[in-house]
């Protein structure tokens, strides 16, 4: 098992009966603090709140390590104060299922290839992945959705992650960067499946690539007008977040 990278230990709980647990608190702080993602989805007291899919992407990757391939499906959303199972037995095969009590999967991971157990680079992977993640919504998102005429509803979005995967060439990287490299929307009906194509490079060099699946939910006819209040929006609430967070 690897040693989990130590900033991820204020981000969740672990029950003595070897369960995790992921507060509210938790999960939100992670969500705006380590991944820059201000999805009403993760705010504290939402309807529908859910646990980040990136924190527990992240936790799988401290638990078991990186691998040169990796995919990662969701299944079910995870509730505040979940207890979760990530199984013992899990580490050295290529199939981990995250699942509840009563055997409900909520996580699949696949993965192959090369294993790399050493927690600094594990670190440097997933700041950077989840920081790039976080700028999906709605950053990332809404130029594909205009394109294609349609947007997600303004006053009740959901956005939902699906999976995502990479392959890495290479653990040798010091400081990597996750550049956007294509994005598309499939639409059926009233729901979207956006996907975000991206490329990992460090110093000019090229040494992985990876995707991302979202799913949207409520779509209706594009309108600029309430897109543009909506982004200011966010960006109000990411600002006074963040004041408030640095004593600004």
């Amino acid at each position: 098992m690897t040693a989990i990278p130590a900033f991820l230990e204020a981000y969740f709980t672990a029950g003595a009966d070897g369960s995790v647990r992921v507060g509210a608190e938790q999960a939100s702080a992670f969500a705006k603090d380590v991944a820059g993602d201000y999805n009403p989805l993760h705010d504290v007291g939402a309807r529908r709140f859910c646990v980040p899919g990136d924190l527990l992407c992240a936790l799988v990757l401290g638990r078991y390590g990186l691998s040169e391939r990796m995919t990662f499906a969701f299944r079910d959303m995870v509730r505040a104060d979940q207890s979760l199972w990530f199984p013992e037995a899990a580490t050295d095969t290529d199939s981990i299922a995250i699942h509840d009590a009563d055997g409900g999967v909520y996580l699949e991971v696949e993965r192959s290839g090369a294993l790399c157990r050493d927690a600094d680079v594990i670190e440097r992977f997933i700041r950077e992945y989840v920081a790039f993640s976080g700028k999906t919504f709605p950053h990332y998102m809404i130029p594909v959705l205009e394109e294609h005429g349609v947007m997600f509803h303004p006053d009740r979005p959901l956005v939902i992650y699906e999976s995502m995967g990479f392959e890495l060439e290479t653990f040798a990287f010091g400081q990597p960067a996750l550049h956007l490299a294509d994005r598309a929307l499939a639409i059926e009906g009233k729901r979207g499946t956006a996907t975000l194509w991206f490329d990992m490079h460090e110093d000019g060099r090229s040494f992985g690539a990876g995707w991302k699946k979202l799913v949207i939910s409520g779509l209706r006819d594009y309108d600029a007008e309430r897109m543009r209040a909506f982004v200011e929006h966010f960006r109000r609430i990411k600002a006074a977040y963040e004041a408030e967070r640095d004593g600004v």
